[in-house]
């Protein structure tokens, strides 16, 4: 296979890492970075730390970690995780989550992975994330894969056989393990789940062999669960909009999100890394017609993810609030009920929707994981 036909989607290799991090040191942003990274202290240090990155390995852990690392000490109580069992030593794996919030859950993976000695991966981002030269500097040296979206449907396809390819050489060749989500986009009504074309896009690449083809990837589903949804109130907003017309994002509408995500106070952090996709699961669902295969799977990977979601007392005071119940009161204590009551009203205080079927909606985003695994059982 000629690596070169993935150059316009791939991250990039430690031979072109100095000249980006001499780029990204010189651009005038970094200035603004390094007053949060470093308030009070000496900003030249940042461009320092750049300087010294060799390889994608030194960017992650010397630079993207410690970023990470303050982002969570500003903004959260306490990360907790479970499952790094079920990785095999240097095994290469095709780590599939729910996706909650734009840049840190992949982070946030990434740190735990580092922190265990178990190699970092490769992430996939939409290039509708890329906007400028600094940001794909620092998204090529931070290991990022640039998904195409924003092309024709013909364009897409070509970009998603490109993909499939991209992830199947590094996956399959032990080259690297990499990171998706289980779908286009972040999930807004707190509903996961995973969508068959994005299993579909995997398979462009396979033999034909539904078994060999899904096997050789090493599918890995993983959860993430934050106590305070990141971006909730922005979520309920679009899905509010989107009930009355299409839903257009403004310009800049992704970097504010992103921003958002980073900024927000995420109260306690959850990742459970569940058991990989067995061979035996591939030969049942191989038995099923064409797309019932892809539903089985998508399935699956649904069920693990859903169960190993963590629950927070604003998950079971959302529903009991939304549905006018006290059937999970003993999961809280009053004193948290109104805690949260006051956060949801400071939410929706300066909105100009209306408040009741918006509260609603913002009740569902955190009451659906719930309904969710109530229904899986």
């Amino acid at each position: 296979m000629d690596i070169k036909e993935f150059d316009s989607i791939r991250p990039y290799i430690d031979a072109e890492v100095p000249a980006a991090m001499e780029r990204i040191a010189a651009n005038p942003l970094l200035d603004e970075i390094a007053k949060y990274l470093f308030p009070g202290g000496n900003h030249s240090q940042l461009k320092k730390i750049l300087l010294s990155c060799k390889t994608t390995d030194d960017f992650q852990y010397n630079v993207m970690a410690f970023v990470v690392n303050k982002i969570l000490s500003d903004t959260a109580k306490n990360l907790t995780y479970g499952g790094l069992s079920n990785f095999d030593t240097g095994k290469k794996y095709l780590i599939i989550t729910n996706h909650r919030d734009i840049v840190l859950d992949s982070a946030i993976i990434n740190i735990i992975l580092h922190n265990h000695n178990i190699q970092t991966t490769e992430i996939a981002v939409g290039d509708n994330l890329i906007t400028s030269d600094f940001i794909e500097d620092i998204a090529r040296t931070n290991k990022m894969i640039k998904v195409v979206r924003s092309t024709s449907p013909r364009e897409v396809y070509t970009s998603s056989q490109r993909l499939s390819k991209y992830i199947r050489y590094n996956v399959a060749s032990q080259k690297s393990s990499l990171w998706i989500a289980q779908r286009n986009g972040r999930t807004k009504d707190g509903m996961d789940c995973t969508e068959q074309g994005l299993l579909k896009m995997l398979e462009m690449s396979g033999s034909g062999n539904f078994i060999k083809d899904f096997s050789e990837l090493a599918i890995l589903p993983a959860s993430i669960s934050y106590e305070y949804e990141p971006c909730d109130v922005l979520k309920a907003i679009e899905l509010y909009i989107s009930k009355r017309r299409k839903y257009v994002k403004s310009e800049n509408e992704d970097l504010n999100s992103i921003l958002t995500g980073i900024m927000q106070f995420k109260g306690n952090i959850h990742i459970e890394f569940t058991s990989p996709i067995s061979m035996q699961e591939l030969e049942e669902a191989a038995k099923l017609d064409k797309n019932e295969r892809f539903k089985q799977l998508a399935y699956d990977m649904d069920r693990r993810i859903i169960s190993a979601y963590k629950l927070w007392g604003n998950n079971y005071i959302a529903y009991d609030i939304l549905y006018d119940t006290d059937k999970y009161a003993g999961h809280y204590t009053p004193k948290e009920r109104a805690e949260f009551e006051s956060y949801l009203s400071y939410k929706l205080h300066d909105t100009e929707w209306n408040t009741e079927e918006l509260k609603n909606i913002f009740l569902g985003i955190y009451a659906n994981p719930i309904i969710q695994k109530e229904k899986i059982g």
